[in-house]
């Protein structure tokens, strides 16, 4: 699971790649149970918006994801991206292996290391946490639109 900001424009990307078998948006990393858009919307729910990718390995790599979420927003904005601003836009991996743990942490030092960004990068990693699914309008929200980008 990978949060990025808006949940739409993260999803679609994720979506488009050869590999991905399923997308959903929604919320994890918060403290109740049961979030909707507008209770994590408000901010105080500690969820972040958040996609959830189902893939299969012998097509796309978790390191070809973690790449592809590098890539696709700033991860030294905290807490935002662009016009989005709050605790629920923060950047976080959220992992479900040690295995992945481990490779998301060697791409983040591989990153800062890289000096591709002057600022810190904020992006957190963090056992995967509760998914709960965003409102059905939500998902594929931009596809469903002909948008690609929030």
């Amino acid at each position: 699971m990978f949060a990025a900001g808006c949940f739409w424009g993260i999803e679609e990307t994720f979506r488009k790649l050869d590999g991905v078998k399923e997308t959903a948006v929604g919320f994890a990393g918060g403290n109740i149970g049961n979030p909707s858009y507008e209770t994590v919307s408000t901010g105080s729910t500690g969820h972040a918006e958040t996609v959830r990718i189902k893939y299969d390995p012998d097509e796309i790599s978790y390191k070809d994801l973690l790449d592809v979420f590098w890539n696709s927003h700033d991860p030294t904005e905290l807490n935002r991206q662009g016009w989005d601003i709050g605790t629920q836009y923060r950047s976080v991996i959220f992992y479900s292996s040690p295995e992945q743990e481990k490779l998301a942490k060697e791409s983040k030092s591989e990153l800062e290391k890289s000096g591709k960004y002057k600022k810190p990068i904020v992006t957190e990693i963090a056992p995967a946490a509760e998914f709960h699914a965003a409102e059905e309008y939500h998902q594929k929200y931009l596809f469903k639109r002909g948008g690609s980008v929030c």
